[in-house]
C-alpha cells in the first residue's frame, strides 16, 4: 500500500513519515512533494496511490488547485495548522483531517479508518468544486499588507510589519505599533481576522489580535487560560481565552 505525502515543511514532512511508520510499517511512503505543480506532475506520471496526505498550505498556493488540475482518485488525509473554513470545506470528500502539529493518536484513528473503507475516493464533481471553491476563495487572496491610519490632522500608512497588536474597546478598534503609538482604524476584529496574514496574526480573545513577533512570554493561568505579555506591553492584561488555547498552541508551532 503506498501513501504519498504532499507537504512544503521538511521537519513536518519527515514526522509524519516518522509517525505513519511507526503505526504501520508496511506502508510504503512516496514523496514528499511541496507544491502544486509537483503534484499535479506526479499525478500525470504515476498510478494513483493507496492514500494522500495532503497539506493544505503548500509553496505555490492552495492544494484544492491540485483538484481542479488533475483527477485524484484515492481518500484523501488533510493537515493544516489554522484553517477552519478549508478544514469544514475538505471534510467533506476527506477520510479525515488532522490539525498540525498532528498528534500521533488521530494519525492513527485516521489510518485505521482508511483501512476499514480502501474504496476509492470518486473524483470530485464539477459542482461541488465551485461549491468548496466559493468556500476557500478568501484564502487565495493577498493578505492585507499595510493600514491608512489618521495621526493629528495627518494621514499615515503603517505596515503590518509595524503592527504590535488590534484591541477593540467598545465599538472601537486601534492599531498598536512596535513603537507603541496607538491608531483608531475603521476595521472590526472580525473584519481584520479575514484579512490579516494568519501565519502572523492570532486573535486571542475577543478583543485582542495578537502577531506573533511581539509575544515576548506566554504564563499558565489558573482555569486553563494563558497569560501573554507583548513588546510593547498594553495597558490591560492579555489572556488567551480557554476555548481557544489548544488552536492558539498549534499556531505558535505552525
Amino acid at each position: 500500500m503506498n501513501v504519498l505525502l504532499i507537504e512544503d515543511e521538511d521537519l513536518a514532512a519527515e514526522r509524519l513519515a516518522k509517525l505513519i511508520r511507526e503505526h504501520d510499517d508496511s506502508l510504503t511512503i512516496l514523496g514528499p512533494l511541496d507544491s502544486v505543480d509537483d503534484a499535479v506532475d506526479w499525478f500525470a506520471t504515476h498510478p494513483q496511490p493507496d492514500l494522500l496526505l495532503l497539506d493544505i498550505h503548500l509553496s505555490d498556493g492552495l492544494s484544492f488547485s491540485i483538484f481542479n488540475r488533475t483527477s485524484v482518485h484515492c481518500p484523501v488525509i488533510f493537515t493544516t495548522a489554522y484553517d477552519q473554513y478549508a478544514l469544514r470545506a475538505f471534510s467533506v470528500n476527506s477520510v479525515d483531517y488532522l490539525l498540525k502539529p498532528v498528534d500521533p493518536t488521530q494519525l492513527g484513528r485516521a489510518l485505521n479508518k482508511w483501512r476499514s473503507r480502501l474504496m476509492p475516493v470518486p473524483v470530485l464533481a464539477p459542482d461541488l468544486i465551485r461549491q468548496l471553491s466559493r468556500d476557500i476563495a478568501h484564502l487565495s487572496r493577498a493578505y492585507k499588507t499595510r493600514f491608512l491610519v489618521k495621526f493629528g490632522d495627518h494621514l499615515q500608512f503603517r505596515n503590518t510589519d509595524d503592527v504590535a497588536y488590534f484591541y477593540a474597546d467598545g465599538k472601537i478598534v486601534y492599531l498598536v505599533s512596535t513603537d507603541n503609538r496607538r491608531y483608531v482604524i475603521d476595521y472590526t476584529l472580525e473584519e481584520l481576522e479575514m484579512q490579516l496574514d494568519p501565519r502572523q496574526f492570532f486573535r486571542v480573545n475577543r478583543k485582542v489580535v495578537a502577531r506573533i513577533n511581539t509575544i515576548r512570554d506566554i504564563r499558565t493561568n489558573v482555569g486553563g487560560r494563558l497569560r501573554l505579555h507583548f513588546q510593547p506591553a498594553p495597558d490591560d492584561e492579555v489572556f488567551v481565552s480557554r476555548e481557544r488555547v489548544p488552536e492558539f498552541k498549534a499556531w505558535l508551532e505552525q
